[in-house]
């Protein structure tokens, strides 16, 4: 770290967030052992576990079963969208109370650029400025809530300040104790640094953090990540700021985990057709058109198998996205256990060529705005696609890593 660097960027985390809210909105199951799934399926996947099923050995990512193994008396609960964001709404605004320069890492996540707070708050001692923080989180989302705060000189060395002690934790990463807490580390405790990257590292004999730390920038760039990739790891390594979050957006799409492997063709294609329209609805809301749609079809553990089409026109309207994922759908398998569709090459603006069908264009236009403007105001699907009928258990899915779509 460059002794220079300023201590302005704060990490918030909060602890365990889709379990600790659901312990929050119901009393009955503080201090229990649950986990938060998308469905009450035995084959579902946890997303959030509470701190009293983690002490079981329960992580996120397991199936319920086994889970349940691991913790007989666990909980399952199924995710509630709308309170998640509720809870980054008030994050988000008791960030912003701080400092006109915040950034939302995920929906459970933010960052405070504290160079850019009023002076008043600039003056205030760190462990004052975080306690105030947790005490609004607890006054102004709810009592059961907790977070870890981070500071350091960049994004990166103050998330991994925010995670040395959790829960509830707040640590400072500062040029006087960076080595000595990096000397208390894995390679993997670092963020960003997976199984993939720790051999590659270790390939070069670089095998704890500090050995990361005291490598030179011409070994990391041209051995390591043998890109400009290895420049930024040794500038984030000692607090330069690198990570700036674009705020563009490439794609988007949504996948399923099927009921069973044996659903006939049509109940399949209903799903799609729900995926269809999420993603349809999502990409509405960022005003955007897209001319490419990639459907894939596949087991859990096999290779999917998938088609796509570039077309000429931009479409945004769920009737065009639909037909164009039936198309798709009719020269793929008839079987699959996961179902998946992206939506790409997205530009702001349709192209304003006039086709000889504009005026049923218009009221196709017309109709979906008519359909996206009740369902805003009256709840997710109050008006669906008749053929995507029988799947309601596709939830609201919210995204732990993206906040853009909240």
């Amino acid at each position: 770290m460059y002794s220079h660097l300023p201590l302005d960027t704060l990490y918030i985390d909060l602890n365990s967030c889709f379990a600790t809210v659901e312990q929050q909105a119901r009393p009955m199951l503080r201090g229990r052992p649950i986990a938060v799934t998308n469905r009450l399926a035995g084959n579902a996947c946890i997303v959030a576990a509470s701190y009293e099923a983690k002490a079981h050995g329960v992580k996120v990512g397991m199936r319920r079963y086994e889970a349940e193994a691991l913790c007989p008396s666990l909980i399952f609960t199924e995710t509630d969208p709308d309170k998640y964001t509720f809870v980054y709404r008030q994050l988000r605004k008791i960030l912003s109370s701080y400092s006109p320069d915040i950034a939302m890492k995920s929906i459970d996540e933010g960052t405070i650029n504290l160079a850019a707070s009023p002076p008043h708050l600039r003056q205030l001692d760190h462990a004052e400025l975080v306690s105030e923080l947790k005490t609004r989180l607890k006054t102004e989302i709810g009592c059961y809530m907790r977070c870890n705060v981070g500071i350091s000189s960049n994004c990166f060395l103050a998330k991994l300040a925010a995670e040395l002690h959790k829960p509830d934790g707040y640590d400072e990463i500062t040029p006087d104790n960076q080595r000595q807490i990096f000397q208390t580390l894995s390679l993997r405790d670092l963020p960003g640094i997976n199984y993939r990257l720790e051999a590659r590292l270790n390939a070069v004999n670089i095998f704890t953090p500090l050995e990361f730390l005291d490598a030179d920038e011409a070994t990391l760039t041209k051995l390591v990540f043998k890109s400009i990739d290895g420049k930024k790891w040794f500038q984030r390594l000692r607090g330069l700021e690198v990570d700036a979050i674009s705020n563009q957006i490439h794609s988007i799409g949504r996948q399923y985990v099927l009921e069973s492997r044996n659903l006939p063709r049509d109940k399949i294609e209903a799903h799609i057709i729900h995926l269809a329209e999420d993603v349809g609805q999502r990409l509405r809301r960022k005003h955007l058109y897209a001319r490419g749609v990639y459907l894939w079809l596949g087991d859990l553990d096999g290779t999917p198998v998938h088609r796509s089409i570039l077309l000429k026109s931009p479409i945004h309207t769920d009737a065009d996205i639909i037909h164009v994922a039936r198309q798709l759908y009719s020269r793929l398998p008839s079987t699959a256990r996961i179902v998946g569709i992206t939506l790409y090459k997205l530009q702001p603006t349709p192209e304003r060529q006039l086709h000889l069908n504009q005026p049923q264009i218009n009221r196709s236009h017309r109709l979906c705005q008519a359909t996206d403007a009740i369902n805003r105001r009256f709840g997710y699907r109050t008006i669906f696609n008749a053929d995507s009928f029988g799947t309601s258990q596709v939830k609201v899915k919210i995204p732990f890593g993206s906040t853009r779509f909240l």
